[in-house]
């Protein structure tokens, strides 16, 4: 087992603060956001050579998921990705610029809008999501097998209690 410093975050917290008892959830917890926060940051540098972040990867990436025609409501994209109607605007305003998307007349509603993946926005997002699903192997790489497996039953029973 490798110390770290989630690791000594608990030492101090045991010395400082005996009656807490076990520090376990902290560690976890811990461990998990420094994960999170590390792997964002590698996975925005991937995501880089594209010319998206992150944030425009996940509406690419939602569109794409969604299948042909790749096309979806603004409101299904910010239901979809936990945002906010103001901060989907500001995304698809950048994707739109950069070619990625379109904003199309809804077919049976004027009032209403479509998004759609363009073909460009697809040949971007395939490209992306391989980048970073082979950045997640090489990561993951460090773990046996049977490790990782069981890791993510874990985390999805965990995904699952905070929910």
């Amino acid at each position: 087992m490798h110390a770290d410093g989630v690791d000594a975050i608990g030492d101090q917290w045991r010395a400082e603060r005996p009656d807490l008892g076990e520090l376990l959830p902290m560690e976890l917890f811990g461990r998990v956001y420094r994960i999170a926060a590390a792997m964002g940051e590698r996975v925005e540098r991937v995501y880089q050579p594209f010319g998206i972040s992150r944030a425009e990867f996940d509406v690419l990436a939602t569109l794409r998921r969604s299948g042909e025609p790749f096309t979806l409501s603004p409101k299904q994209l910010s239901d979809t990705l936990m945002l906010t109607t103001g901060g989907m605007t500001g995304r698809l305003d950048r994707l739109e610029r950069a070619g990625l998307v379109e904003r199309q007349p809804h077919p049976d509603d004027r009032r209403s809008l479509r998004v759609r993946l363009t073909p460009s926005g697809k040949d971007t997002v395939d490209r992306a999501v391989a980048a970073g699903l082979e950045l997640q192997r090489e990561i993951l790489a460090k773990l046996p097998p049977a490790d990782a497996r069981r890791l993510a039953e874990l985390l999805r029973d965990l995904l699952a209690a905070v929910r």
